[in-house]
C-alpha cells in the first residue's frame, strides 16, 4: 500500500504514488566544540525537519552548497543512517527505525551510487566480483549462472563483458562509475541513490553517465534521488529539484520552473553563479553577504537571511511559511511569488 498523499508542503506538488516519502525528518549530531569535558556537547543539525515526497519512475534532483545536508538527507532516505526525528515510508512501508534482517532484505531495493567510482570499489577484487557479490549474497547465485548476469550487467551500462576480469586500477574514471552502476543495478533496485555520481568525472564523461542513468530509469522503472552541486547537470537528468540550504529545503519546483522562474533568493543566487553555454545571455546579478553560517548556530527566523539581499526584520523574527507559487511550486521565503 503506497503512502497517502498530503497537501502541498515543502516537498511540492502532491505525489499521488511516491516511492519515498519523508515527513518532518531531522538527523542532529551532538559534538564537543572544546577540549573541556564538562561542557555540554553542541548540537549539529545537518537535516533539520524535511518533507519531501519522491515520485515513482522520477527523477529528483538534490542541489546546495557544501554543508548543506544534501548527503545526509540522501543517506536517511536509504537508510544508510538513521534519523533522529521524523519519519519515512519506502515503497508503502515505514522504514524509520528498521534494522537487523528487515534492513538488510529492504536493502536490495535501495541502492547507491557513490561520488568516488575509485573509493567505492574494492581495488583487490575483480570487476565480476564486484559486480557479483550482491547477486551471491541475495539470489545465491553461483557458476555460469552468476557469469551469465555479470555479462548482461556489463553490456547494460556500456561495458564489453571481457571487463569482468579486471581489477578497478585498470579502468577509467568514466569505466569504474560504469561498474558501480552495474553493481547498484544487479538486484533490480526500485530507488537509487546518486550521490555527486558526476562530480568526479570529466565533463564529457559525465554527459555519457547522465544519458546512461536517464537510459537505465527508463528501461528499468528506476527512481533517483540525484544529489549535485551544479545546477546545469540536474537540468539535464532531473524532472523535479529541490533547493537545500543549512539543513532545510527552500524550494522545490518543476526542473523547468525553478530555472525559468525561481522563486528563493538562494536559487536566484546558485543560478546567477552557474556557468550558461551562450555568453550572450545575461543573468541578473546577485550578490550574498559572508560566508553560510554554522549548522551548530543556526540563526532565527529565516536561516538564509544572514547572507540575503532581500532580509527584512520579519526574516530575523519568524520562519518563512511554504508558499504555493505555481503548480508543484513552492518556496520558503516571505516574499515568494514577489521575486
Amino acid at each position: 500500500m503506497s503512502a497517502p498523499a498530503m497537501p502541498p508542503t515543502a516537498a511540492g506538488e502532491v505525489v499521488s504514488d511516491p516511492i519515498l516519502s519523508m515527513r518532518s525528518v531531522s538527523k542532529h549530531f551532538r559534538v564537543r566544540t572544546t577540549a573541556n569535558p564538562f561542557r555540554p556537547a553542541s548540537v549539529l543539525k545537518a537535516v533539520d525537519g524535511v518533507t519531501l515526497d519522491i515520485a515513482r519512475g522520477e527523477t529528483f534532483g538534490l542541489v546546495g552548497e557544501s554543508g548543506s545536508g544534501k548527503s545526509t538527507l540522501g543517506r536517511l532516505a536509504v537508510r544508510l543512517a538513521t534519523p533522529t526525528s521524523g519519519t519515512i515510508d519506502f515503497d508503502g512501508h515505514d522504514i524509520t527505525g528498521i534494522d537487523g534482517e528487515v534492513l538488510r532484505r529492504t536493502r536490495r531495493h535501495m541502492q547507491v551510487v557513490f561520488q568516488d567510482p575509485l573509493g567505492s570499489l574494492n581495488p583487490r577484487m575483480r570487476v565480476g566480483d564486484i559486480i557479483g557479490e550482491p547477486l551471491r549474497v541475495f539470489d545465491h547465485l553461483r557458476g555460469s549462472a552468476l557469469e551469465d548476469r555479470v555479462a548482461e550487467l556489463l553490456r547494460a551500462v556500456g561495458l564489453d563483458p571481457s571487463r569482468a576480469t579486471a581489477r578497478p586500477r585498470a579502468l577509467s574514471g568514466g569505466q569504474r562509475q560504469r561498474v558501480g552502476i552495474a553493481r547498484a543495478i544487479s538486484l533490480n533496485p526500485s530507488l537509487i541513490l546518486a550521490d555527486e555520481a558526476v562530480s568526479a568525472l570529466d565533463v564529457s564523461v559525465q554527459a555519457q553517465i547522465t544519458n546512461l542513468l536517464d537510459d537505465l530509469r527508463e528501461r528499468l522503472g528506476l527512481t533517483y534521488l540525484f544529489i549535485a552541486h551544479g545546477l546545469p547537470i540536474v537540468r539535464q537528468v532531473a524532472q523535479r529539484v529541490g533547493v537545500m540550504y543549512l539543513g532545510r529545503i527552500v524550494e522545490v519546483a518543476r526542473v523547468d520552473d525553478l530555472f525559468d522562474n525561481p522563486q528563493h533568493p538562494y536559487t536566484k543566487a546558485l543560478l546567477a553563479a552557474s556557468p550558461v553555454p551562450d555568453p550572450s545571455l545575461k543573468r541578473e546579478r546577485v550578490v550574498l553577504r559572508g560566508e553560510p553560517p554554522t549548522p551548530l548556530n543556526i540563526p532565527s527566523g529565516c536561516r538564509f537571511r544572514t547572507r540575503c539581499p532581500m532580509a527584512q526584520a520579519i526574516c530575523a523574527d519568524s520562519a518563512p511559511p511554504v508558499v504555493v507559487v505555481g503548480p508543484g511550486h513552492t518556496s520558503e521565503c516571505h516574499f515568494a511569488g514577489q521575486l
